[in-house]
């Protein structure tokens, strides 16, 4: 579910669903116990007039009568009544009937990893984040990244979690700081224990004890264990901690260190994570003419007649790799269109692994593929795609349309549409690589998202209805370094995204190649 906002989204209409069988079940308790808040009444107002009364009321066989029949069968009714029972169940029933469509374990700990993953690309402060706001620190002062229509706050139990699935995959740079503020909250404004809290506290304070252990922040673990043992002086395992943490305090001297001096670990698969974090936060920003003046803007026809009445506006964005821009592609309609058709087949994405494919953490969406007999609008994009590039883009010398829509903090990191092993599945069609690549933006975005091109040093933010098009490959075959990219993560919005690859084969007339093997 965590990997597409469409099925988010429809999670909310199971909730509706789940809200109307609790106002049932609420209706029918209130029900029952207004019952029983009858028999309560008219059996006190007995006693409070009748029985108290004089003694001859007892001695009227009617009197009599109905305090024998009461205590036979109407407390009985009360006390072994099965209403309660099938009010739940009842309740029970209609909840399992939508146990399929709710999240799983995996969707809950998607979508803590993506806060994570929101608050390290965007370099957003955790405690703005649950407060609701969306900030990263810049000279000292809090600045908003995004100030979103609707805000919502973070619970202690919602900072535990997130920590918990850090703390879980020994992640304990951001285990760190989300159970520093789940215990902030658990504490309450005074920093005082309180009852209600108790057990979660314990918990949140568990983790965070050891978490600051394994950060080298041993004299801040200590104070926490030490605190935790005063409220459970026979917790066994707390008290060796605290004596492990006392002998290493011993031998070596304390080091103390804040939340602000986390250092955060360096990624074994990601050798270009701060260029592509840093065009993530530049929200989009091209090159600007004054910079290169071969960058400009046109209207475009490609020497095609079909569009000379209607040409495309185009922006060329850079040279190298050559990345253009096609405003107003797709209509709205058209958008819809294709949305609508793909929902049916979305799939979580895969990602090339050998020969086969494989889901990956590094890839958050579902994708469908959609033929141009699904819906008369794929092949007036086919042909549309066609009369802008010059190319062959019928099957097999381009792919099937693929539809995206990505997820909660859905990305892409950094990698190549073609491929760079003989072994990829992209051979499968058997015509060649991906000499190149026409994306359609079928959504907008309120923040996030661009595509950041890393070693050409640019992104481009998303454009609702435009497309974006770049070659994959020199003109002698070989790979252009230069369009590594990626789909950066989704702060606020719902990202739908359409590829066309085109293969080399079939353009032979189309994309010449050189006669500068070089080229």
């Amino acid at each position: 579910m965590y990997t597409s906002l469409l099925n988010v989204k429809q999670a909310i209409g199971v909730e509706r669903k789940l809200i109307d069988y609790l106002r049932t079940y609420i209706d029918h308790e209130s029900e029952r116990l207004e019952d029983i808040k009858r028999f309560y009444a008219k059996v006190s107002d007995l006693h409070t007039e009748l029985y108290q009364g004089p003694a001859t009321a007892m001695a009227n066989p009617l009197v009599a009568f109905s305090l024998i029949k009461r205590l036979h069968s109407e407390w009985l009714n009360v006390v072994h009544s099965n209403e309660a029972l099938e009010n739940t169940q009842a309740l029970r029933s209609s909840y399992k009937e939508e146990e399929g469509d709710l999240p799983k374990l995996e969707d809950l700990q998607g979508a803590a990893k993506a806060l994570m993953r929101l608050q390290d690309v965007y370099a957003l402060q955790v405690a703005s984040l649950v407060r609701g706001r969306f900030q990263r620190v810049t000279n000292g002062e809090p600045i908003d990244v995004y100030l979103p229509a609707v805000s919502v706050a973070l619970s202690g139990d919602d900072c535990f979690l997130v920590g918990k699935v850090a703390y879980e995959q020994e992640d304990y740079y951001h285990s760190v700081q989300w159970l520093e503020e789940s215990v902030r909250l658990f504490r309450g404004p005074g920093g005082e224990w309180s009852p209600e809290n108790a057990g979660t506290l314990e918990d949140a304070l568990d983790h965070l004890a050891f978490s600051h252990f394994k950060t080298g922040n041993v004299s801040h673990a200590l104070s926490l264990s030490q605190e935790l043992l005063n409220r459970d002086p026979m917790n066994g395992r707390v008290s060796q901690n605290v004596e492990k943490y006392e002998k290493l305090l011993l031998s070596s001297p304390p080091i103390s260190i804040g939340v602000d001096g986390l250092r955060r670990p360096d990624s074994d698969h990601l050798r270009t994570r701060d260029t592509y974090e840093r065009l993530c936060q530049t929200k989009g920003s091209q090159p600007m003419q004054f910079e290169n003046p071969r960058l400009f803007c046109d209207y475009f026809t490609n020497g095609n007649p079909q569009l000379l009445l209607l040409p495309v506006r185009r922006e060329v964005l850079s040279l190298q790799p050559y990345v253009v821009l096609y405003h107003n592609f797709i209509t709205d309609t058209e958008a819809e269109d294709i949305k609508r058709t793909s929902h049916p087949g979305l799939k979580r994405s895969v990602v090339a692994a050998g020969e086969n494919q494989a889901t990956a953490e590094y890839r958050i969406s579902k994708s469908a593929w959609l033929k141009d007999s699904a819906h008369s609008t794929v092949g007036k994009l086919d042909h549309k795609i066609s009369m802008l590039t010059g190319l062959n883009v019928k099957h097999p010398f381009g792919e099937h349309l693929q539809v995206v829509n990505y997820g909660i903090g859905g990305h892409y990191e950094p990698h190549f549409d073609h491929a760079t092993s003989p072994s990829s599945p992209v051979f499968k069609l058997k015509t060649g690589n991906r000499v190149a690549t026409f994306m359609i933006y079928l959504s907008s975005v309120e923040a996030g998202g661009s595509t950041a091109f890393i070693y050409a040093n640019f992104s481009v933010a998303v454009v609702e209805k435009a497309a974006i098009f770049w070659w994959n490959l020199h003109r002698n075959g070989q790979g252009d370094a230069d369009t590594l990219h990626a789909g950066c993560p989704v702060l606020i919005g719902d990202k739908w995204v359409a590829n066309k690859w085109i293969h080399e084969h079939g353009q032979e007339f189309q994309h010449r190649c050189s006669l500068d093997p070089e080229e």
